[in-house]
């Protein structure tokens, strides 16, 4: 995750917000986001932390089968701190299924993916991810997407290490799809308008967001700068609250079509970016104008 504590306090950097045009999306959409609930499924997370706090969150750990989400890590805390500043208004749902080390299993995941969707949640982030996947993660992907949420995952962090293709995210945007519509989204770290040099590429990439030095929160009240898809994803799941807010008769899949149409690519597909860098701004625009 590669975390340095910072000074100071607040939701996200502004440069991160301006670099998805986050700044420019109307008030109502933003008020309207409390409409929609966002489950980050990681190592749990600081519920005490402001910007999470203010999102109404609830915690279940599907290990203990207890509220109690208390982040040992600090991942989970980052990536949820971001999901809520970049989706406005809208509700969190932290499901603590990694260990203090980071280590998730099929199992753990399967059980908080069923979690997420039994509990009413609308987008599902998923910053994990491994080399392989198994039949538990393949029936809990599906059971999500069937059931009407919009699955963001991370695309991974390994393209100096053989830049291996990454699960859940590949069950997602399933490889040699070149960026026909998949089951979700696969999002990829930017750093400025191009490619992170540690982020995956391939044919399995949907869109970026911002994923080098952003800022986010931490246990215990601290803030700090990390680098990594893992937050790129966070970023997209807070973008995909906005796009539903403004609109909240859209399926999942059209939620995902709007954010990759409205991204800087404008229409072009490439294995770096996919379809480019999220426009936050650019996405609530069009949702709105569709009947």
């Amino acid at each position: 995750m590669a975390v340095v504590s910072a000074a100071g306090s607040g939701s996200a950097g502004t440069w991160q917000l301006r670099a998805v045009g986050e700044a420019s999306v109307p008030a109502a959409v933003l008020t309207a986001s409390a409409r929609v609930e966002i489950a980050v499924v990681d190592t749990g997370a600081d519920l005490r932390v402001p910007v999470i706090a203010s999102r109404r969150p609830v915690g279940y750990d599907v290990l203990t089968h207890t509220r109690n989400v208390r982040d040992r890590n600090g991942h989970g805390t980052f990536v949820a701190s971001l999901a809520a500043a970049y989706g406005g208004h809208a509700r969190l749902l932290v499901i603590k299924a990694g260990s203090s080390s980071g280590a998730f299993t099929d199992a753990s995941e399967s059980a908080a993916i069923h979690y997420a969707v039994t509990h009413g949640a609308r987008i599902l982030n998923l910053s994990i991810g491994g080399a392989t996947t198994s039949a538990t993660e393949r029936s809990a992907i599906r059971f999500a997407v069937d059931h009407g949420l919009l699955v963001v995952a991370a695309a991974g962090n390994d393209h100096g290490a053989g830049n291996p293709v990454e699960y859940p995210a590949a069950l997602l945007q399933p490889v040699g799809s070149f960026g026909a519509p998949g089951r979700g989204l696969v999002v990829a770290a930017s750093d400025g308008n191009a490619r992170a040099s540690f982020s995956g590429t391939g044919s399995w990439i949907s869109l970026a967001a911002p994923g080098v030095n952003v800022y986010g929160a931490l246990p215990e009240g601290t803030y700090g700068t990390g680098s990594g898809t893992s937050f790129a994803a966070a970023e997209v799941s807070g973008a995909a609250a906005l796009v539903w807010a403004a609109n909240p008769r859209l399926t999942a899949r059209e939620v995902a079509a709007i954010l990759e149409e409205t991204a800087s690519g404008e229409g072009v597909w490439t294995p770096q970016l996919g379809y480019g860098v999220v426009d936050v701004d650019a996405a609530v625009t069009l949702a709105s104008t569709i009947s």
